[in-house]
């Protein structure tokens, strides 16, 4: 059995429903392969995930009949470079009906005397660090209404539960060594389907926009995205989320600016040039004893880094943890001095995704084990 989008509107129907297809049993569930697992111990879609496929199954229905759907996934190597490739041409037949589908709907509208140009709506959607409670109304409302979700890695799975009965869902994540769409194409995916009237919905982890520079996402693609849609003349609305940075350090009891302690609080991006050790850029002020540090993206520069930040001034026992997973039920942490902090983190084998915070801050964690430190860093605050 195999999963067709069919029509289910008529002419000048009245129905205010956005939905406008249905969902058949899906062969894909059957699949097993080797490196396409069940991901069990992970809250987001990983490269090997057989979750993800399950979820957009639609998007891989036009297939020969008489050929099973897992010889597809399971010849696939997820070290060749044409796998990306091989991807995106299982995807287009479907793609391309759906476009079809939606803009018959929008003639079908015109026709009626709807009113406005037809265009549809795009909402930039942040979900947070993962947990689904930490969504805001407006959110989960726009997830439930949308007829076309492009989401990413860090959108995590109980979120994307949220998600209507008659949506589609699309996978355009990046991990290292793997980029499921260029951001080009995430462009014209966007600009395509909201062209043909659908209610689109970009999920992006966090908050879409926060850390902006001019016009452009720090850690992310959200402003770029927003921009080229802006220039083709349709308009985003944005949705915001909460910061992986406030949500993990509030769960944790870490004010990430304190009176007396911290006066100020810096993101930075652990990243490093071509997949090196060490960071792309440190400046000497970075190390400042009265600010706190959130490192993003940061676990495989952490040593370099923390080396830098010492030689610049920062006490080698300024208190600092890595969390992992933050927010969902698998999450992991460690806490530790930062002179200590990349060997506790190698000990406890954490993986990406990992936020890291540094700061005396961290020491008003109920977490921290050192409670005279927290009494003392209290004391002065007074």
């Amino acid at each position: 059995m195999a999963l067709r989008l069919q029509p289910l509107f008529s002419p000048c129907s009245s129905s205010s429903s956005s939905s406008q297809f249905t969902h058949k049993s899906m062969v894909l569930t059957q699949i097993h392969c080797t490196h396409l697992k069940p991901s069990p111990f992970s809250p987001f879609t990983e490269k090997k995930s057989l979750k993800r496929y399950q979820r957009d199954s639609w998007v891989y229905t036009d297939q020969s009949p008489n050929q099973n759907p897992s010889q597809y996934f399971c010849s696939w190597s997820y070290e060749s470079e044409s796998m990306r490739e091989d991807d995106i041409a299982l995807q287009l037949p479907e793609l391309k009906k759906l476009l079809r589908v939606l803009k018959k709907k929008r003639e079908v509208g015109n026709e009626c005397g709807a009113k406005g140009d037809g265009v549809g709506d795009v909402f930039l959607v942040g979900t947070g660090p993962g947990d689904p409670e930490l969504l805001t109304l407006k959110a989960v409302r726009a997830i439930r209404n949308a007829d076309l979700l492009l989401y990413d890695r860090l959108v995590s799975n109980d979120v994307l539960d949220l998600v209507g009965g008659d949506a589609r869902l699309l996978y355009v994540g990046k991990t290292a060594g793997y980029h499921s769409r260029t951001q080009e194409e995430i462009h014209e995916l966007l600009l395509s389907f909201a062209e043909a009237g659908a209610n689109v919905v970009r999920l992006k982890g966090g908050d879409p926009l926060c850390f902006v520079i001019g016009r452009m996402k720090v850690f992310g693609r959200g402003g770029e995205e927003m921009d080229f849609l802006q220039q083709k003349g349709i308009q985003v609305k944005v949705i915001p989320g909460i910061t992986a940075a406030s949500g993990i350090a509030a769960g944790l009891g870490i004010p990430l600016t304190h009176r007396g302690v911290s006066n100020s609080v810096r993101f930075l991006t652990g990243h490093s040039r071509n997949g090196g050790k060490d960071p792309l850029y440190v400046a000497e002020n970075a190390a400042d004893p009265d600010s706190t540090l959130v490192i993003y993206m940061g676990l495989s520069t952490l040593p370099s880094l923390a080396l830098k930040l010492i030689h610049h001034g920062l006490e080698p026992n300024t208190p600092a943890v890595a969390v992992e997973r933050g927010t969902t039920p698998q999450q992991r942490m460690v806490f530790a001095e930062l002179e200590d902090l990349a060997t506790e983190i190698a000990s406890a084998r954490l993986i990406s995704p990992t936020l890291i915070i540094i700061g005396k801050v961290v020491a008003l964690s109920p977490l921290w084990t050192d409670s005279s430190q927290k009494q003392s860093l209290l004391a002065k605050a007074r």
